[in-house]
């Protein structure tokens, strides 16, 4: 069929030329000229009812979104009476931050929202901020690293290991992950049980599970990294880890998320968000939601779950293969994901309520929940355990927070700057980027003195061999 009989069919003509290709391919499969034009007519006339069409699934998809879209484009955007209630901890945050926190309280679908001490600008969203919604999912208001985790693990070696064996744990490292965008491993790749979950939850996911595959166990770029330690707890640490005693042991931490899939999937659903609602002035346009109850948002919605497992997959296996390197036993670990939104129940008004709770660098902090806060390459990392604190929506800090650029770093510090810190600290730094020195991060106990009420410390974990990827890699974060 040729683009203007589509086009005089009802097929839009920026969709004429998919319309033809995939016409060309059920001829092909052995539908007759008569069938098409018929299963063509069915899509034109009701394409929500005909995604899952063998042959022109994806045509019914775009024209419903087309549809809809367009029925947005009609509807003047009206600001909210009043904007959803919000809280702040931390006294010293970005303006700009701020105003984010601000323009999200005001999204038609915003139920409750909190800033955490640690918050600096995104995309949208600020980092550091926690958004509840009335059954609408946020793709940028979970990130563009989907499920970026923090991970822990308490090692059957003593603490001294740092000074024994420092050339061993630098070469665990360096063996048992990859660093940098699109880093994979060649030949022998990682294998785990995610591999065997649905990849056909979203037309993103399905055809980048191979890259998935060859990426798993890997580190990335931006603000991830793999690090030993030494990891400090007394006595009621301890029991709450089921450590046999308190003391100092060798711990590895790691913190990256879902790589390269995981951005495409954000990438993806933002797009198609802000396409569904054009009406949205522009300092909102990066808070555009997919409903949960369309087709759209459900599909965003497994795409992120599956997401979070494959995050949690490439941490398991840096832990695995690192501990397996080393000859050593895991006594303990910790681990959550900050880049994430879940159903919850919160109050609202004195009822309880299901909402949509994103966490853009953020941490769960349920009454009890263990999680992971970390400072710098330099300063302190803390396991916590939430209090649960409602107005927070059961949420910390997910770190320590920039307090500057990535483009500002790197215009104001050399690598001369960074030595003097990490002599001081006595940490040795295997590479990393200039914009990821110590310098351009808040001091982690300062953040923490701000959210006393959101968590309680229960360990300390102080950085002393770490490996980021190496100058010049594009962030991921």
């Amino acid at each position: 069929m040729k683009a203007r009989q589509l086009e005089q069919m009802g097929i839009p003509a920026s969709m004429a030329k998919q319309a033809k290709w995939l016409a060309a391919e059920a001829r092909k499969s052995g539908l007759s000229p008569h069938q098409v034009r018929l299963r063509l007519k069915q899509i034109i006339d009701e394409p929500g009812a005909h995604r899952g069409d063998e042959y022109f699934g994806q045509l019914a998809t775009a024209i419903a979104r087309s549809q809809v879209a367009s029925r947005r484009a009609d509807d003047a955007f009206t600001p909210r009476d009043a904007p959803a209630p919000w809280r702040q901890w931390g006294d010293d945050l970005d303006e700009n931050a701020i105003e984010q926190m601000r323009n999200a309280a005001s999204l038609p679908v915003a139920v409750r929202g909190a800033l955490m001490p640690d918050a600096h600008l995104g995309y949208g969203l600020p980092i550091g901020g926690v958004l509840a919604t009335d059954n609408a999912v946020i793709p940028y208001a979970v990130g563009v690293d989907i499920a970026c985790r923090m991970k822990m693990t308490v090692l059957d070696l003593p603490a001294t290991a740092i000074k024994s064996q420092p050339d061993r744990l630098v070469a665990a490292i360096k063996q048992q992950t990859r660093f940098g965008m699109g880093a994979q491993f060649h030949g022998t790749r990682r294998d785990h049980d995610v591999l065997d979950d649905d990849w056909t939850v979203s037309p993103v996911t399905q055809p980048l599970k191979d890259k998935a595959h060859a990426q798993l166990g890997t580190s990335g770029s931006g603000n991830h990294f793999v690090e030993f330690g030494i990891f400090a707890v007394d006595g009621s640490g301890a029991r709450m880890l089921h450590l046999d005693q308190p003391g100092e042991y060798l711990a590895l931490l790691s913190h990256s998320g879902s790589r390269g899939v995981g951005a495409q999937v954000a990438g993806y659903y933002s797009k198609l968000a802000m396409s569904l609602h054009p009406q949205l002035p522009k300092p909102l346009r990066h808070l555009a939601w997919l409903d949960m109850d369309t087709h759209d948002g459900q599909e965003y919605w497994h795409a992120m779950q599956l997401m979070g497992k494959y995050a949690a997959a490439n941490h398991a296996l840096i832990h695995k293969h690192v501990t397996k390197h080393l000859g050593a036993q895991v006594l303990a670990d910790v681990e959550n994901h900050h880049n994430f939104a879940w159903r919850e129940t919160h109050q609202v008004d004195g009822q309880p309520r299901e909402l949509i709770v994103h966490r853009k660098g953020a941490t769960p902090a349920g009454a009890g929940v263990l999680g992971v806060i970390p400072g710098s390459m330099t300063a302190p990392c803390y396991v916590v355990r939430g209090k649960g604190e409602p107005d927070s929506l059961a949420s910390a800090s997910h770190g320590a927070g920039r307090v500057m650029s990535r483009k500002k770093a790197k215009l104001i510090y050399r690598w001369s700057h960074v030595k003097a810190h990490l002599k001081q600290h006595d940490v040795t730094l295997i590479s990393a980027g200039i914009d990821e020195g110590p310098m351009v991060y808040k001091n982690i106990d300062d953040v923490m003195s701000a959210q006393t009420d959101l968590v309680d410390t229960i360990a300390r974990f102080d950085p002393k061999i770490v490996k980021m990827a190496p100058e010049g890699e594009r962030a991921e974060d």
